[in-house]
């Protein structure tokens, strides 16, 4: 089973790990992306992070050694959104910000193999709940 159910995320964030999800395409016709987020604890906080890279011929299942997909320095770190001093908080924020779905949240490096699902599957327009992918408010 990939997916975390919700006293999963919260023990690993409390264990000091943090979690993902993969979140469809992104960027445009000319320059195909992807992009992810993930919450990230770090010292007694909850950090949420927005990721976007190059959709390319992946390697590997590691997101992160995919190029930026925006020339930017933020794309080293990802982009923050949200910190918060409460899990649940950060969690609803990510969610909120970014379209991610509370079912479909894996532990961290698991988002790569949900991406290379994705990329074996054709890059469907659904995720594999049935569901568009998300659109960000910040994409």
């Amino acid at each position: 089973m990939r997916y975390l159910a919700e006293p999963f995320i919260l023990g690993a964030l409390e264990r000091g790990r943090s979690v993902e999800q993969f979140l469809g395409p992104s960027g445009s016709s000319e320059r195909r992306g992807i992009h992810w987020v993930d919450l990230q604890p770090v010292q007694g906080t909850y950090k949420v992070y927005l990721h976007a890279a190059l959709d390319c011929k992946p390697l590997t299942g590691d997101l992160d050694s995919l190029p930026p997909l925006f020339d930017s320095d933020e794309e080293d770190f990802g982009l923050l959104l949200a910190t918060s001093n409460n899990p649940l908080v950060a969690l609803d924020a990510a969610e909120t910000q970014t379209g991610a779905v509370r079912e479909r949240w894996v532990n961290q490096s698991m988002a790569g193999d949900e991406y290379l699902d994705y990329v074996v599957a054709g890059r469907p327009a659904k995720a594999p709940d049935g569901q568009l992918w998300p659109t960000s408010q910040t994409s």
